[in-house]
């Protein structure tokens, strides 16, 4: 009996191992991590969501993205691809958020009912519904009046959090959950009750985190979510037209694909000429291997600006010393990660990653500062080179983390190279000097404050790096 129980035991040994090896590298569904061609355009423009405290100490939210997402809407007259990951009106009860959700889903459904034959495509996740504890209201409308809602099939995905994500795949994945949540949704106190097979999808803690907007004239590639209680979040977005539409349009073909067959439109090829700007799509590990090569190529006659949410990822912080190494000045604008839509976080993963960034070697080429957060976050996820003739610009929905960096999560970035007198390029260095010098507001603080992290919290960051268990 004894013998069996060992053989048993080695069996689910090497079962659960091979789950877990097989889902960390098996092949990529078809069409993601992509790395399009290179387009020469005229037209990129940078769009910026502020929340800041002006000189009276009022807080201020400018929404410049969102307002140009509705404008954007207004003019298509051919199609309208949204693929958002949070896209939900849920909150907690104590607090008021600026109602996004609405304002969109009813700019959609006016789109729809004015010009019926306007093809609308809405790609979402299933984070929305809490992995179907509970209808979505607006998702619902959205469906009966015509609009296309995907809420994306993230199982085919690798898995980033593999000690856990192989138990919920042999066990977990066969349960249905269709409503009869009892449990509290820790997202939202006031949303929706939760079942537990939800919970247990949600530990995978893996989602399509893409944020954009594609219509016939032009997408907007953002770092924003179309989300009530993100709605006073800071953000950033970049508006491009021409042929990279098509490139956006092929990614979200086969990102809705992991659900069923469909076919996107197209817009016709336009002719490019040589210009001052270079535009390229990347998405999921192609960022990632695109923001180390371009750290990696600078010299100490460049600088490297990043603004971000989450700064996390060891490959990331290894080229950002090597960089400080080769006297490259750089400057960090970062979230101190202690808010989350209305909810305390801990501090995780910026406040030990500064610390450790500042006790470097390298610190005196290190410059950072925290955002001035309210209850939002400073949400961007946008990199600055800046050298003698050309810079070069990476931004959209990919934290630097290895679950935003490396074939994970959906995620779409593009990357943009262009000369320093282009309008794109002053637009983006003038959003962080705004921010880094206080120009007429209160945005950003001296990272001497919140910058350690108690012994306790510190202890579970590094087993959450070393176990890969993280929401980040």
């Amino acid at each position: 009996m004894k013998r069996i129980i060992i053989v048993f035991f080695l069996l689910f040994i090497i079962i659960y191992s091979g789950t877990i090896y097989y889902h960390m590298k098996k092949p990529l569904p078809e069409g993601m991590s992509a790395e399009g061609v290179t387009h020469y355009v005229e037209d990129v423009k940078l769009l910026t969501d502020i929340t800041y405290k002006n000189k009276q100490n009022k807080r201020v939210v400018q929404h410049e993205t969102f307002e140009t997402m509705l404008k954007e809407i207004q003019h298509a007259e051919k199609f309208i691809v949204v693929d958002m990951f949070l896209f939900n009106k849920d909150t907690n009860e104590d607090q008021v958020y600026p109602p996004l959700v609405e304002k969109f889903t009813e700019e959609l459904l006016k789109k729809k009912k004015e010009n019926p034959s306007v093809n609308i495509v809405l790609l979402t996740d299933k984070i929305n519904t809490i992995y179907d504890s509970y209808p979505s209201e607006e998702l619902n409308d959205l469906k009966q009046n015509g609009v296309k809602v995907i809420e994306t099939n993230v199982k085919q995905l690798r898995d980033s959090n593999p000690l856990y994500s192989a138990f919920w795949r042999m066990f977990g994945q066969w349960g249905k959950t269709k409503g009869n949540g009892h449990l509290p949704n820790l997202l939202a106190k006031s949303g929706d009750k939760v079942s537990i097979l939800s919970y247990l999808e949600l530990l995978n803690v893996k989602a399509n985190h893409r944020k954009l907007l594609i219509t016939e004239n032009a997408a907007i590639i953002s770092s924003g979510n179309i989300h009530n209680a993100s709605g006073y979040h800071s953000n950033v977005a970049f508006r491009v037209r021409g042929n990279i539409i098509n490139d956006l349009l092929e990614s979200e073909e086969s990102a809705a694909r992991l659900n069923e067959q469909i076919n996107l439109p197209r817009i016709p090829q336009q002719a490019e000429t040589n210009t001052n700007i270079k535009i390229q799509l990347l998405t999921e590990g192609k960022i990632g291997k695109h923001v180390i090569e371009e750290i990696r190529k600078t010299d100490k006659k460049d600088s490297i600006w990043i603004g971000i949410l989450y700064l996390a990822d060891r490959n990331v912080m290894d080229e950002i010393k090597a960089a400080a190494g080769r006297c490259v000045h750089i400057y960090l604008l970062l979230d101190p990660n202690q808010n989350s839509f209305g909810n305390k976080k801990s501090g995780l993963p910026n406040i030990p990653v500064v610390a450790e960034l500042r006790k470097s070697k390298e610190a005196n080429y290190i410059d950072i500062k925290w955002y001035n957060t309210g209850k939002e976050q400073y949400h961007p996820k946008i990199m600055l080179i800046e050298r003698e003739t050309v810079d070069t610009i990476i931004s959209g929905s990919a934290n630097f983390t290895r679950r935003n960096l490396y074939d994970f999560n959906l995620e779409t970035d593009i990357k943009i190279t262009a000369n320093k007198e282009t309008k794109v390029v002053n637009e983006t260095k003038s959003y962080f000097q705004r921010l880094w010098t206080n120009d007429g507001a209160v945005y950003t603080k001296d990272a001497d404050a919140q910058s350690e992290l108690p012994l306790f919290r510190y202890i579970i960051y590094r087993l959450q790096r070393l176990l890969w268990f993280t929401t980040y």
